[in-house]
């Protein structure tokens, strides 16, 4: 059992803080990205997760005001309730009398409107899912570059200890990158799946109230 036991076992413990330290510079880089990510994910989240708020009694409330012919009460009732559905709705209440297919085209323009508003910041979580990982494998050949350029300048005399620890520091930065860009992806992807939620809500509501406007009033 003895046999067994090594140097390395009984080794200084590998601390976080002092490899993010030994990163250098390009650690600055991905903690400032990750920091944009963590950010742009929870601001995200909490505004398409409004957005997704469903009220059960909404359609309801409208398909009574339009049949009695309270137009105005179903506009107020659109204002009143601030989610993109409600601002789609209202949209197409305020174009009721004209032509079905001109309120569908205006109901599409708002929703494309809602849409590229609810995907605002996507672009920075993408960006940051596949530069991270490239950030850090630049980290990783500046630090080998140098690595060997302490061999060049050592000459003959170099030893193992020259270049080592400069190889295994630009390796941090690797690890870190695609950290980071693990991270990156899976938050996109999140987001992106609560979109196409909320996405599928409003067409759902769409279709509800277009098919309310040629309901016969009963």
């Amino acid at each position: 059992m003895l046999l067994l036991e090594t140097p390395a076992a009984n080794g200084p413990e590998i601390s976080l803080w002092n490899l993010c330290l030994d990163g250098g510079w390009i650690m600055i880089v991905l903690a400032a990205l990750l920091l944009i990510c963590i950010y742009v994910f929870v601001e995200r989240a909490i505004v398409i997760g409004r957005a997704s708020r469903q009220d059960d009694t909404f359609m309801k409330r409208i398909k009574d005001y339009i049949h009695s012919g309270r137009i105005d009460s179903a506009e107020q009732l659109c204002r009143n309730t601030d989610t993109p559905y409600a601002r789609l709705i209202g949209k197409g209440i305020s174009r009721i009398g004209r032509p079905m297919q001109d309120v569908l085209v205006t109901i599409e323009n708002v929703g494309n409107l809602e849409v590229a508003g609810l995907s605002k910041g996507f672009t920075w979580l993408a960006t940051i899912a596949a530069g991270a990982p490239m950030i850090g494998f630049l980290g990783t050949v500046i630090g080998m570059v140098q690595s060997f350029y302490a061999i060049a300048q050592s000459g003959s005399s170099a030893q193992i200890g020259d270049f080592a620890g400069g190889i295994y520091t630009a390796l941090v930065t690797t690890v870190a990158g695609l950290i980071v860009g693990i991270i990156s992806m899976f938050a996109y992807n999140y987001l992106v799946s609560r979109l196409n939620a909320a996405m599928n809500h409003m067409e759902a509501r769409t279709m509800e109230f277009m098919d309310l406007l040629n309901e016969p009033v009963k």
